[in-house]
């Protein structure tokens, strides 16, 4: 214990806090269709996204692994760069969920710490061959692997439930994805929970608490499933609006098979080590599920706005990341004092702006987009 300084322990607390983001933020990966079919309530869809989450941290150390010893040299790091990257990690989940964009969680933790490592070690600390191989590849494969899959099993779906009765299909389909939306929870704590593992792990490493190339002690596994696990129960709904009914309008058979894909897509990556973001396979999944059905409405404007976050996500972590590290690398104590109230003062600056508009269990499937007005338009109210 002599290795756990006091920044190290910074440096842990904020890679939970961060944690906690990414459950709030990617809960809706696994629950937004089932909560916009009506096969869960939203609370009960929350609370089973929420243990499984932390089950799921338990059962793959694989992506962990990526991240503590793969994308960064951990020859090179520091405690205080990791702080510094998680830093541009926790702003940017915030802001995204703020807007209700379901971004890349993931993502946001690679490039804050791609972005820390690269002004606080040089260039030399990031591997950039394995950023392209365990990250930029799977970015842009999963998600239209996942597409693909979603759209073939939607198609299957209606077609041979064609003749039976509707409310027989929908009422079987809205069980199948009980059992589908839990298999995505499970996915996701495998896959997501161990960033964070990966994280802490990077930290004792750089710390010398334990040997290079060590796996995430079970204390870190745990307290990464649980920090996840609570975030992903208090619910993400401004996400989960956005995801459920922003993106098309999604019925029994369809949310079945976005989901169904989805969980085939992140539990393959987890056991290769691939560290790819459940929310664009998630999305993927929803887009391709939209497609499928014969006249569904796919919404390509939300659809573009997701895209276009998708691809600012890592380089705008980045650049937060790396900026906190120069001030870090240089204030020493004192600039790590400035970065952590700088970036209290701006989390509490978001969460009070959230309050002008809030999306809870009860309006979560009002209507399918976030807006920030103090105030919705009487017509909107009245229509409501």
């Amino acid at each position: 214990m002599d290795h756990i300084t006091f920044l190290v322990a910074v440096v842990i607390v904020t890679a939970l806090a961060f944690d906690f983001t990414n459950g709030f933020h990617d809960t809706a990966n696994a629950m937004a269709t089932s909560i916009a079919t009506g096969a869960l309530k939203p609370r009960t869809a929350v609370l089973i996204s929420g243990v499984l989450n932390v089950v799921g941290a338990f059962l793959s150390t694989e992506v962990a692994k990526t991240i503590s010893g793969g994308i960064v040299d951990d020859t090179l790091v520091s405690p205080a760069m990791i702080f510094a990257g998680l830093v541009g990690a926790i702003l940017w989940n915030l802001l995204t969920w703020l807007l209700g964009l379901p971004s890349s969680s993931s993502h946001a933790l690679f490039g804050g710490l791609i972005g820390a490592v690269w002004v606080g070690a040089g260039s030399g600390g990031v591997h950039f061959d394995k950023v392209v191989e365990k990250i930029l590849v799977p970015a842009v494969a999963s998600p239209l692997v996942a597409g693909v899959a979603a759209l073939l099993a939607t198609y299957l779906a209606y077609r041979l439930t064609a003749r039976a009765r509707k409310e027989s299909v929908t009422k079987g389909f809205k069980a199948g994805q009980i059992a589908s939306a839990s298999l995505v929870s499970l996915a996701h704590g495998t896959n997501d929970a161990q960033k964070t593992m990966g994280v802490i792990t990077l930290t004792l490493i750089s710390a010398g608490a334990l040997g290079h190339d060590a796996g995430p002690p079970v204390w870190v596994i745990a307290s990464a499933g649980l920090s996840i696990g609570l975030g992903t129960y208090l619910g993400g709904w401004r996400i989960i609006r956005t995801m459920g009914k922003g993106l098309t309008d999604i019925q029994s058979p369809q949310g079945f098979a976005a989901e169904a894909a989805s969980t085939t897509v992140i539990l393959t990556s987890a056991h290769l080590g691939f560290a790819l973001s459940t929310t664009q396979v998630c999305s993927g999944g929803i887009l391709g599920a939209g497609l499928g059905r014969r006249l569904a409405e796919v919404r390509w404007g939300m659809a573009g706005r997701m895209v276009i976050a998708w691809l600012v996500t890592l380089p705008a972590a980045a650049l937060v990341g790396g900026v906190s590290a120069s001030v870090v690398k240089h204030g020493g104590n004192l600039g790590t004092a400035v970065i952590a109230l700088a970036a209290l003062a701006v989390a509490t600056g978001i969460v009070f702006a959230s309050r002008r508009n809030p999306v809870h269990a009860h309006n979560v499937n009002d209507t399918h987009e976030v807006t920030l007005r103090n105030a919705a338009p009487a017509d909107v109210r009245t229509a409501a």
